[in-house]
């Protein structure tokens, strides 16, 4: 029996940046979707920072969508140190691919943002309405410019070119992620994380006491990696003009978060139930808190039919045999 060329399944998708967390987890999602013409390319294959070499790569793959999930990404210490790299990396990737999407016919692309476009003092829960209404955080503002930079990239190439050459361009801003493929090194990594592996660690040197930074007050909201895949691909494929009558032509962006958040004392105390951690938690005041609360608005994308599915404590469990299958 041949293959329906002409089904959505055969649909030529290029996932950029496949290798990371979120990349990688729409491109499982995909597949188990049945989706079989799906294109990836590592950095040793594509430099997305290389105008020549995107070009080349659009002019042969002839693609049919695009999710743009390549990025330069780090923590707060690597924001801080290496903020020309941020800037410009992620602006010479978005630039690139955006840009060579439309030259070569791509009618549908998803970028993915991130919650730090928000101003650092947004009020909560962080709306897309917030967008471009205060001061940026510091630490990370360079990371943060380039992903405005991207929506208002989707948002003008939609504005100019949509109705004559029919693109559809749209962005996805995710909460804190976790999951399969994220980063565990004991310096760089996220929250979650970085407390996985001190848990573990603690576990095995049967250690009496985990010390956290901070008081444990701040509130911080956490999506399970594969729900964001699942809503990414939603979103992608959301018909038309369901997704404009719920955004705007200048504020198109769809904010993807779990629904609710969680202190760092109950994250601590969840994170060690996964582990499997029996000793102390305590918390040293002497250390930064960061923000007291970031929470996503993610109304606009539950109106539109969309809800998480992964809790947290699941969502724990599942990253904690993951990092126990990375560590052998």
């Amino acid at each position: 029996m041949t293959a329906d060329l002409d089904s959505p399944l055969q649909k030529k998708i290029y996932i950029a940046g496949h290798r990371g967390m979120v990349g990688s987890s729409i491109e499982r999602n995909l597949q188990a979707k049945g989706f079989t013409n799906i294109v990836t390319r590592t950095h040793a294959e594509l430099d997305l920072t290389d105008q020549a070499a995107v070009q080349k790569f659009f002019a042969q793959e002839k693609l049919d969508e695009v999710y743009l999930a390549a990025a330069k990404v780090g923590g707060i210490h690597a924001n801080n140190t290496f903020p020309a790299e941020f800037i410009y990396q992620n602006l010479m990737v978005q630039n690139n691919v955006i840009h060579q999407a439309f030259v070569h016919g791509v009618k549908k692309l998803l970028f993915l943002g991130s919650s730090c476009i928000y101003p650092k003092l947004a009020p909560q829960p962080m709306a897309e309405e917030a967008l471009l209404t205060g001061q940026l955080e510091p630490t990370n503002e360079p990371y943060a410019i380039a992903k405005i930079a991207g929506i208002k990239m989707c948002e003008s190439y939609n504005r100019q070119y949509g109705e004559t050459h029919g693109i559809d361009y749209r962005s996805v801003m995710p909460t804190n992620l976790y999951g399969p493929g994220d980063n565990y090194h004991p310096e760089n990594s996220h929250v979650i994380p970085a407390l996985i592996r001190r848990f573990h660690e603690a576990k095995l040197a049967n250690a009496p006491e985990v010390v956290i930074w901070g008081t444990g007050t701040p509130r911080r909201e956490f999506l399970f990696v594969d729900d964001m895949a699942a809503a990414s691909v939603f979103v992608m494929n959301l018909d038309k003009a369901i997704y404009d009558q719920h955004t705007q032509p200048m504020q198109s962006h769809i904010n993807v978060g779990f629904g609710s958040d969680v202190t760092i004392a109950e994250l601590a105390k969840a994170v060690s139930d996964a582990v499997g951690y029996q000793g102390k938690i305590s918390f040293d005041p002497s250390k930064p808190d960061g923000s007291p609360r970031k929470w996503m608005d993610s109304g606009r994308l539950n109106r539109l039919g969309w809800n998480a599915q992964v809790g947290l404590a699941e969502g724990l469990n599942r990253a904690y045999a993951e990092f126990q299958q990375a560590i052998g």
